[in-house]
């Protein structure tokens, strides 16, 4: 996954966290799952910020939920085989994938999706 393609899908994943806000840190533990780049994270955070996904304040971040959520029975995908988590690393007997406009991320764990979602 090249540059412009790790932004889009990190622009795409903060548009369907499903949550009203979150601490700076809870939002870069997301980005995470697409980069660890800080120079990358940074950006993806700019280009979000710019597109309206988010407002940033004072260490936190406020979404901009208007209408877009991940819908579990026709955008999560699983899959059986021999994974890692995108989130915590545990391995995985199923991987969970999310389907975004920009692209797939995954695999995470049952409950590392819906962390990573802000079901939980």
């Amino acid at each position: 996954m090249d540059r412009d393609e790790r932004i889009e899908l990190g622009v795409d994943l903060l548009a369907h966290v499903e949550t009203d806000e979150l601490s700076l840190s809870d939002a870069v533990d997301r980005i995470e799952t697409v980069t660890t780049s800080p120079a990358l994270t940074r950006e993806i955070l700019d280009t979000a910020e710019l597109r309206g996904v988010i407002d940033r304040e004072e260490g936190r971040i406020q979404t901009r939920r208007g209408g877009t959520f991940v819908r579990f029975e026709s955008q999560v995908v699983k899959r059986d085989g021999d994974f890692d988590c995108r989130r915590c690393g545990a391995g995985l007997s199923t991987g969970h994938f999310i389907r975004f406009d920009a692209g797939e991320l995954g695999p995470f764990g049952s409950s590392c999706i819906k962390k990573v979602l802000g079901r939980e």
